[in-house]
């Protein structure tokens, strides 16, 4: 088993090598003038069940043509097997077609790494659970949860916690999360989006007074959403805010919107590398996931159930 990086998240990889004690493969990914990719791997890969570790975040072109790129240079040089272990799949939220026109740039996301030569892909909460039918070939993907739920009974012991959904669609996830922390009650907030980024808070379903309200979804990008949904539960009458979330995307002025929210704090995953913008919040901590993937790595290249991780 080898292990190989990308430049979209270097110090992940090199925790996930660390905890499966193994060095990076030695490789070059870098520019050409023109800022053209170019990838060269400086060891031998042939017969090798090697895992290419790219999350495909910001900037999102460069960090999938590196994924790409690095995948069909393995193939050139014979590798056995190829996964592409994406802990952020870039494009994710456009999963469908939400008007006339417009592309479903998920399913051909997923089409360039399948033509590239992966052989399965490894991801950490897809947007939505019908992007793995998008592959065809086979794709497993991981959940943050049970990371969030020891992290919250940790810090969080004897209080009353609720869960809370920020919308209808991420109901399903609350629900899981809710499930690890002894069935703790569900609330969900209603909102209605004017248009992308900007969301109104209509109402809360659930009684959220006098709870610790944990607000869990897998991507924050502008922060709008989250901050306006703690400001309502505040207004019900909860304790306190929290919110955990997958992948901190944290585009523009997020960070500043973080800190001046009533969150008590963000809990993010380091699926996406950190900006030092990120590192510098008071408000907001990142929280390792190295040790999930680099289990999920193990099992893979054993033939092991990763399923069972969950159980």
């Amino acid at each position: 088993m080898k292990i190989m990086s990308g430049n979209g998240n270097l110090p992940l990889a090199q925790a996930i090598a660390a905890y499966l004690e193994l060095p990076l493969t030695k490789a070059s990914v870098r520019r050409f003038a023109d800022e053209e990719v170019f990838v060269e791997i400086h060891e031998n890969v042939r017969g090798e069940d090697v895992f290419v570790i790219q999350s495909t975040s910001f900037p999102a072109n460069d960090n999938l043509m590196e994924l790409l790129i690095c995948i069909d240079a393995l193939r050139r040089a014979s590798a056995r097997r190829i996964t592409a272990v994406v802990p952020y799949f870039g494009y994710a939220r456009q999963d469908r077609k939400p008007g006339p026109r417009t592309p479903i740039s998920a399913k051909l996301v997923a089409n360039l790494i399948t033509t590239a030569g992966a052989d399965r892909v490894l991801a950490v909460d897809l947007h939505a659970g019908q992007i793995q039918g998008f592959f065809d070939i086979p794709t497993d993907n991981l959940f943050a949860a049970p990371v969030m739920a020891a992290d919250i009974q940790t810090r969080y012991a004897g209080q009353e916690i609720m869960v809370v959904s920020p919308d209808v669609g991420g109901v399903v996830r609350a629900r899981a999360l809710a499930k690890r922390l002894d069935n703790a009650p569900l609330a969900i907030v209603d909102k209605r989006r004017d248009s992308p980024g900007q969301s109104e808070v209509m109402n809360i379903i659930g009684e959220v007074k006098g709870r610790m309200c944990i607000l869990i979804d897998d991507i924050i990008d502008s922060g709008g959403t989250l901050c306006n949904a703690a400001d309502a539960l505040m207004q019900g009458g909860a304790t306190g805010v929290a919110a955990y979330i997958s992948h901190g995307v944290l585009s523009g002025g997020a960070v500043a919107r973080v800190d001046k929210s009533v969150l008590k704090e963000l809990v993010i995953t380091d699926s996406i590398l950190p900006t030092e913008a990120t590192l510098g919040s008071s408000r907001i901590r990142v929280m390792s996931i190295a040790s999930l993937l680099g289990e999920a790595v193990r099992r893979t290249a054993d033939e092991s159930s990763v399923s069972s991780l969950f159980d």
